[in-house]
């Protein structure tokens, strides 16, 4: 008899061989970056683990963050000349375990030098169906922006709708509002109403958000002004976020600062910033766009579960 967790793991080494050929054929060079570093991530929905380091450390901080992606190191690299590269690797997240959660899960993030996010999007989606077809199966797909979805889906405005209005999407799901601020519930009216609806046999690409969820993106002015940030989802699962990444030190490090000051009235961990990233980017970061990946949730989908236990060697529960 067939045990199907290791059938996941024979899938997971060809998806890896799958993955790692798809990019060598482009020119796509696989890297290695730290998995700790002196700073961490400062986004607000994000927890970082840290540790401490017992030995000789010649003035450097003694605490160190897990990383939640390779996105800084890589960004330097990039800042270096080295060109279109990738990551595929572990990476660590605090507070998030269950069903489609494990605190150490797999990424896949690579940076295509000279492109934006449409066009990085569009890539994102040949991964996927190039990893489909190892267990036979292709996706339709569905390119709409931020607003359209909101607009053909529910009929309101993501940009002009009001607190309540996005409160009310939610219909039945009963949410604290206990600080929550707009954003906050537009993820929610995503996450609750939008995704679920989702066909498992559709991949969409939901591109250029509100100006306020820009994380590390560009903002392109307009009325209104967007992110240049795309996600991709297959199915309900969403798998990829990207950027058509932002190039300016000074903004970056305001993005920073805000981020850790709600941090703080939050009463969380406020993570150093990564100053070697801000110097790269005073450097000059090449006009890029970069996007991560979860293999374990693409994992998922090829194989039709919806506990990513299922497709780990352990989960979290039993490492």
């Amino acid at each position: 008899m067939s045990n199907p967790r290791f059938e996941a793991m024979r899938l997971r080494a060809s998806l890896y061989a799958t993955l790692r050929l798809f990019f060598a054929e482009r020119n796509v060079l696989e890297v290695e970056t730290p998995v700790l570093s002196r700073a961490g991530n400062t986004d607000p929905n994000i927890a970082s683990f840290s540790l401490e380091f017992s030995g000789r450390t010649d003035g450097a901080p003694r605490t160190r963050w897990l990383r939640t992606s390779p996105e800084y190191p890589l960004k330097r690299l990039l800042a270096e000349g080295l060109g279109d590269c990738y990551e595929l690797g572990r990476v660590f997240r605090d507070g998030e375990a269950g069903g489609r959660h494990n605190p150490e899960f797999t990424m896949l993030e690579w940076y295509r030098v000279g492109r934006d996010h449409h066009w990085l999007a569009r890539e994102t989606v040949e991964v996927i169906r190039a990893a489909l077809a190892l267990v036979n199966r292709d996706v339709d797909v569905v390119d709409l922006s931020y607003r359209d979805l909101f607009r053909t889906r529910l009929g309101i405005d993501p940009f002009e709708a009001s607190e309540e209005t996005l409160r009310n999407a939610l219909g039945d799901v009963v949410i604290d509002p206990e600080g929550l601020v707009r954003d906050d519930w537009l993820d929610l009216v995503i996450t609750h109403r939008l995704q679920p609806a989702f066909d498992a046999g559709t991949v969409h690409i939901v591109h250029d958000y509100p100006a306020s969820q820009c994380a590390l993106a560009r903002i392109r002015p307009g009325d209104p002004p967007v992110a240049e940030r795309f996600e991709v989802f297959l199915g309900p699962l969403e798998l990829a976020n990207g950027y058509h990444e932002l190039r300016d030190a000074h903004e970056q490090r305001a993005r920073f600062e805000r981020d850790r000051a709600v941090r703080i009235a939050r009463g969380h961990a406020a993570p150093p910033i990564d100053d070697a990233l801000l110097a790269a980017l005073e450097r000059g970061l090449p006009d890029c766009a970069g996007v991560a990946l979860g293999v374990d949730r693409l994992m998922m989908a090829m194989v039709g579960t919806q506990r990513i236990g299922d497709v780990l060697a352990f989960d979290f529960a039993r490492a």
